[in-house]
């Protein structure tokens, strides 16, 4: 009888036991952590990295990058509380848009999905590195911000708007169940769907895929805009949650959605992982943010610790990809 090779055991549950440490260790130092009401907040704080992170999962599947979700997050709030507090004129008429809390909301997701569009028109159709390409859009973004907003917060949008952070359903918060019905939903779409076939054999090796007769070009066209989307839905929940839309918001939200992603056992070099490695990623962030937070962390020191965590993560994928690669 062979030996249980513990290697592959350590790469493929590495991530849970992860978890399953730090949620140990943070009990024993920390009386708080094991209540419900922290729970419930680390499951509130992490609604917002999983819709980036799921959209981010897509991308990196493709073989891409995207580093323009956080200001996409900005932009889309921003949009939905202008229209729902001040309407819209239509250029040209005399024409004035009022719009209700469900027109608001559709209009930030088409915000954040006509962004993300715009990403991947300019990967595939000028064949800019993704990098390059959703940079450019994170400055667009955020520029467009302070223009829509004029550089001042958006406030009062009403309990309406407001319920879609704070609001409860069977004693569960609604960003929660947002966060349950995205993970469930896109579980589904790349594993059980033409689209998420294609969308690993793209990021395996996009030249088969191609050769094999695969619209590489309108698998990434649509996996950016389901990323840019998805922004959109967090954009609606910092939104609702602040009653405030925040020309600043999303700064920074793009690094804690990678390292989600990666955390997760996502390979940055596409084609390998799943949206639930990538929930227990946003769970590691999400625990450790909150442990730091409760230990009475000094917040520069929360930022050297999540880094030293992502290049532990990168280097453990990098080496379980050697190991795979070795005959």
């Amino acid at each position: 009888m062979p030996a249980p090779d513990y290697r592959v055991f350590f790469a493929r549950f590495r991530s849970l036991l992860a978890l399953a440490l730090m949620v140990f260790v943070l009990s024993l130092l920390s009386d708080r952590f094991l209540t419900p009401d922290n729970g419930w907040n680390i499951l509130r704080q992490i609604s917002v990295n999983l819709c980036l992170s799921v959209g981010m999962t897509l991308v990196i599947l493709s073989g891409g990058i995207d580093l323009s979700v956080g200001a996409i997050l900005g932009l889309a709030g921003a949009v939905a509380a202008g229209v729902l507090k001040q309407g819209l004129a239509v250029p040209g008429t005399d024409l004035w848009l009022e719009f209700t809390t469900s027109g608001a909301i559709l209009t930030g997701i088409a915000v954040g999905g006509a962004a993300g569009w715009a990403n991947g028109f300019a990967i595939t159709r000028f064949s800019l590195p993704p990098f390059v390409a959703t940079l450019g859009m994170l400055s667009i973004a955020r520029g467009l911000t302070m223009l829509w907003t004029g550089g001042f917060p958006i406030t009062g949008l009403g309990d309406s708007f407001g319920h879609l952070g704070t609001g409860a359903f069977l004693g569960m918060p609604l960003p929660v169940w947002i966060m349950l019905a995205l993970t469930a939903l896109f579980v589904v779409v790349t594993k059980r769907t033409r689209f998420g076939r294609h969308l690993y054999a793209v990021g395996g090796n996009e030249r088969a895929a191609r050769l094999t007769g695969l619209n590489v070009g309108r698998i990434k066209l649509a996996v950016y805009t389901l990323a840019g989307a998805l922004a959109g839905v967090a954009g609606l929940i910092v939104t609702a949650r602040l009653d405030s839309a925040q020309p600043n918001a999303g700064l920074g939200y793009e690094l804690d959605s990678i390292a989600a992603v990666v955390i997760g056992g996502t390979s940055l070099s596409g084609g390998r992982g799943s949206v639930t490695g990538t929930v227990l990623g946003c769970l590691i962030i999400g625990v450790l943010n909150n442990g730091l937070f409760l230990l009475n962390v000094s917040p520069f020191w929360q930022q050297v610790i999540k880094g030293v965590v992502i290049l532990i993560a990168v280097a453990l994928d990098k080496m379980s990809s050697k190991e795979r690669d070795t005959p």
